[in-house]
């Protein structure tokens, strides 16, 4: 079985390879950026046409922190609307006969009852911050339900929360909060530095998922012979980002002071995922954030020794 994984060398993508590599009978067909440009039909197109893969992962995209979002919005607007709309529709003229694309926790409405339904999509205004981004997976989450209901083919979802783990991007400016503080802290006990600003308030909540148990839930999902159009996959539980920050404080080893940047956006005041769905379809996460954690933080030393650490501030997986 032929298995395309867009967005390969990415956070996500990284984790859906070793997964997916350890599955007998799998052939994992890849491509990086500098290979096949994604945000063209074109080259889709012709690359579907050649490989004609049997099934398709999407997890390539433009991705970011708030500041990235909130700072460049048409542009995770156009290329995640673009690569959505190009390896979905090329990968139903090539016959592709199963799909599953990767939306975000961020498409459900800033004011969604908490834990947030897969019930709550498009039942309220999206939070400004991310809105270009979640508009993007909203219309690939829309293509997959509409191709799958007028094609036949099955074609659909899942929606993760906040992902971390290996291979993550580092960049203090455009990345999410877990791995930008782990650098902070990392870098302010190298440097031993008696304080750490951090970004907001601390009070908002977040729920976050390691990258390789969200590997096995597309794995899990794609073995269902009639999956949900979409589900949603996360832990059921958050903490705030004040917690957070303790957490990898203890994890680096530093000890001194955080001091809080209230000019920074916050974000939703929550964003916690109702799992109830693919819970009662049998799947649950493994991985507990302190444990997570600290693989993280090794795997951040071992790629920063090896020269490897993504730190750019334009991030786009692929």
């Amino acid at each position: 079985m032929k298995l395309f994984i867009a967005g390969h060398q990415g956070l996500v993508g990284s984790a859906l390879v070793r997964r997916f590599a350890r599955e007998p009978g799998v052939a994992l067909v890849l491509r990086g950026r500098g290979e096949l440009d994604l945000s063209s039909q074109a080259a889709v197109d012709a690359f579907y046409a050649a490989e004609r893969p049997d099934m398709a992962i999407i997890a390539a995209g433009r991705v970011g922190g708030i500041n990235a979002n909130n700072t460049r919005p048409a542009e995770f607007l156009f290329e995640n609307l673009a690569i959505a709309a190009n390896t979905i529709h090329g990968a139903y003229r090539a016959g592709v006969k199963r799909l599953l694309f990767l939306g975000s926790s961020c498409i459900y409405p800033a004011h969604a009852p908490q834990p947030m339904p897969e019930e709550s999509l498009l039942a309220g205004p999206l939070e400004p911050t991310n809105e270009g981004y979640a508009v993007a997976k909203i219309a690939g989450l829309k293509l997959c339900q509409t191709y799958r209901r007028q094609y036949g083919v099955l074609y659909h979802s899942v929606m993760p929360t906040n992902l971390y783990g290996p291979c993550d991007n580092y960049d203090l400016q455009g990345s999410h909060v877990l791995p930008a503080l782990i650098r902070k802290y990392s870098e302010a006990v190298e440097e031993r530095k008696a304080e750490v600003v951090a970004w907001g308030t601390g009070a908002p909540r977040r729920e976050f998922l390691h990258v390789d148990d969200m590997a096995d839930a597309c794995a899990f999902v794609l073995e269902l012979a009639d999956p949900p159009d979409w589900v949603n996959v996360g832990t059921g539980t958050d903490v705030s980002i004040r917690e957070l920050t303790a957490l990898i404080a203890e994890v680096t080893g530093f000890r001194g002071r955080v001091a809080w940047d209230a000019t920074k956006p916050d974000g939703m005041a929550r964003k916690l995922l109702d799992v109830r769905r693919l819970t009662a379809l049998g799947w649950k996460a493994r991985v507990g954030l302190p444990e997570g954690l600290r693989a993280t933080y090794a795997s951040y030393l071992a790629e920063k020794a090896a020269g490897t650490l993504r730190t750019e501030s334009r991030k786009r997986q692929a």
